[in-house]
């Protein structure tokens, strides 16, 4: 506890009455690491010794005669630690990555006169954590908080998030007199007007005002004393200009519906309005949830369109499905066979999309676009029928990947193969704050003058037609021949043609790299040194036009952010120990008719052209393709490995012996992936 804040709370003690016998007991000023010995979870715990998964601290006390607070400060949980005072049990700590200062409560009664004994024990599972600065307030929390005020007002009534940080930049202990307005948690509120009145202990904040990707973020510092109320005017501003695209999260939760995460059903309307998202999908587990009930009681249906969705949980994978009408039944989430569950799906009620969620993650021993479910070079479906949902969660915020580029990588297979996918971002968020609402996103193509009235079935079109653009800190957009755009079958192209990428993000956000992929190769790529800009870059490069079909995609990425108030999470699975956020922004396809012919043919397409032509003789086979991409050749590969040949030896080893080195790389790529190449 720092010195301002303990004097500030003596002298509030002295106006408490009954509290007035009881002093702040400051139990232990240090940080301690916990954890497993020799199993480091993230980079930033090798070589440190924890001091081990049990932190026992005495310290000596008077019996509460009335309700007390124990605040401390936590970093980095992920599990649930339990809180022991005495070896009963006070709490636990709050699983989120993030610094913050947490609070339990103490009942009456509970601490001793004399010796007395705080415990923070470990969960079964390996978590590296720091803990510390532990200290007894007399009182319930309410009254630890009510010394001094936070009087926050944003301009405009605009529904935001405010952050409240410290001066340790630890996201606050938080308390308000108006809490059913608000949705609030350690260190984060949001309001649907602007405004929040914040019980806090005494001391110095910075306090941010934010609305998500679109917005700018507006801070200030303040100090305020025992008994003092801070008036904190802040104002925030549309940055990024998005004309007739709508911002969408298709991946949604609630406590009160999915039984788990933190946040109620009405807090969740304050964070989808607080985060700037006009096309909001619910997507509780294996239910039909409506929030436009709770959207109109807590008064922010103006500011966004409600959507019935539903994640289909199963044991082999999480599908959403959505818009549902109204009182519709539930599909059988039992099935496992995914051709009768994308049956069950498509025959609910009004649904027009469907998507397959944070594929790359183990739920039940089952990685949906693991190895033995999915080839990532050839893009094929391993057991059974070919994919045939509608879009692919690239970016999941509250479920990321160690690489970003993983699943793009993924997708780029899935397009290569000839199945029209589209990417998209969405936050899977259960909680208030853990993880953030519409951190990553989706904008699709529709008319958004009207957040209150979008047009759903319009904005499923887009989805559907790939006229979508995945974001999580970056918009980026792209043309060819400044007229085709995503979703767009360019056609009656020159030699030569433009292809023009422009990186869109907010003052807050940097990006460092654009990058230009034909057929999922990066062709083309630039350095970004533009800083605060909103335009991050704008780039044009004049590609000559192949002989064969192809789809561009272009990618921006930048640093990750760590500010308090858009805190990129770590790996929901980690594959690698070393934590590296970056932002985001990704188009969909622009499908480039090379060949002239009115129509995109995809690299599976030519590669079976060629095969069925060359009549079995693999040399002609290897010679044919040479004109074409990677892609081309990896399909190829794929094709004629399921005909019977390795890729690797005999005839097909040997006609490969002749081959450029580009189709050497495609069938390489393919053959990495093959079971005898893994051992």
């Amino acid at each position: 506890m720092s010195r301002l804040r303990f004097l500030g709370f003596l002298c509030c003690v002295a106006a408490l009455g009954q509290a007035a016998a009881a002093e702040p007991v400051v139990i232990d000023a240090g940080t301690h690491h916990l954890g497993t010995p020799g199993f480091p979870e993230w980079q930033e715990f090798e070589g440190r010794t924890p001091h081990g998964r049990r932190l026992d601290l005495t310290f000596e006390a008077r019996k509460n005669e009335t309700p007390h607070t124990l605040f401390l400060g936590q970093w980095q949980v992920k599990y649930s630690w339990a809180v022991l005072l005495n070896d009963r049990r006070l709490g636990r700590l709050a699983t989120i990555d993030t610094r913050l200062v947490h609070d339990l409560p103490i009942a009456k009664g509970l601490l001793r006169d004399g010796a007395n004994k705080l415990s923070i024990v470990a969960p079964k599972a390996t978590d590296d954590i720091e803990v510390g600065d532990f200290w007894i307030a007399p009182g319930p929390r309410k009254t630890a908080l009510g010394q001094a005020w936070l009087e926050v007002s944003v301009h405009d009534a605009i529904p935001c998030r405010i952050t409240v940080t410290d001066e340790k930049g630890h996201l606050a202990a938080l308390h308000s007199g108006q809490a059913a307005s608000l949705a609030l948690r350690p260190g984060v509120a949001y309001t649907g007007d602007g405004s929040a009145r914040l019980g806090v202990l005494p001391g110095r904040y910075t306090v941010y005002a934010s609305r998500g990707f679109e917005y700018s973020v507006a801070q200030k510092q303040v100090t305020v004393a025992a008994g003092e109320t801070a008036v904190v005017p802040l104002e925030i501003r549309r940055e990024v200009p998005t004309p007739n695209l709508v911002a969408c999260d298709t991946h949604i939760h609630t406590l009160t519906f999915s039984g788990h995460g933190d946040s109620t059903v009405e807090e969740r309307m304050l964070t989808i309005a607080g985060e700037g998202i006009e096309l909001a999908v619910s997507t509780d587990h294996n239910h039909h949830a409506d929030y436009q009930p709770a959207a109109i009681k807590k008064k922010t249906s103006q500011h966004f369109t409600t959507v019935i969705g539903n994640e289909v949980t199963t044991k082999t994978a999480h599908f959403n499905a959505f818009p549902i009408e109204p009182n519709s039944p539930l599909p059988n989430h039992e099935l496992s066979d995914w051709a009768q569950l994308m049956q069950a799906m498509r025959a609910l009620p009004g649904v027009r999309v469907i998507t397959l969620n944070h594929p790359r993650d183990d739920h039940t021993s089952f990685t949906p676009l693991g190895p033995e479910h999915f080839n990532p070079v050839s893009g094929a479906h391993l057991d059974g029928e070919p994919y045939t949902f509608d879009a692919l969660e690239v970016v999941t915020s509250a479920a990321m990947q160690s690489d970003i580029m993983l699943l793009y990588h993924d997708w780029f297979a899935m397009l290569n193969h000839g199945t029209r996918i589209a990417a998209i971002g969405s936050s899977d968020t259960h909680d208030v704050s853990r993880f953030i609402l519409g951190q990553a996103r989706t904008y699709v193509v529709c008319p958004d003058d009207a957040p209150a009235n979008i047009d759903v079935t319009r904005a499923c079109e887009s989805f559907r037609s790939m006229r979508a653009y995945v974001s999580m800190g970056l918009l980026t957009q792209m043309t060819v021949e400044k007229k085709y755009t995503v979703g767009d079958l360019a056609t009656g192209l020159g030699d030569t043609f433009e292809v023009n990428v422009k990186v869109l993000g907010p003052s807050w956000v940097r990006a460092d790299r654009v990058e230009l992929f034909a057929n999922g190769q990066r062709i083309r790529q630039r350095e970004i040194t533009t800083g605060a800009a909103i335009v991050k870059s704008n780039v044009s490069w004049r590609l000559a036009k192949p002989t064969y079909d192809l789809h561009l995609v272009a990618i921006a990425t930048g640093p990750g952010i760590d500010a308090p108030f858009w805190d990129i999470p770590r790996s929901y699975q980690p594959k690698w120990k070393r934590h590296v956020p970056r932002v985001q922004g990704a188009t969909n396809p622009i499908w480039i008719d090379a060949d002239s012919d009115g129509q995109h043919t995809s690299p599976r397409e030519y590669a079976q052209r060629e095969i069925r032509r060359a009549k079995g003789d693999l040399g002609k086979v290897i010679a044919a393709i040479k004109p074409y991409d990677q892609a081309v050749a990896a399909q190829a590969a794929s094709l004629l490995h399921e005909a019977g040949h390795d890729p690797r030896s005999g005839l097909l080893g040997q006609a490969l012996k002749q081959a450029t080195p580009v189709v050497r790389a495609g069938f390489d790529a393919y053959a990495a992936t093959l079971p005898s190449a893994k051992k």
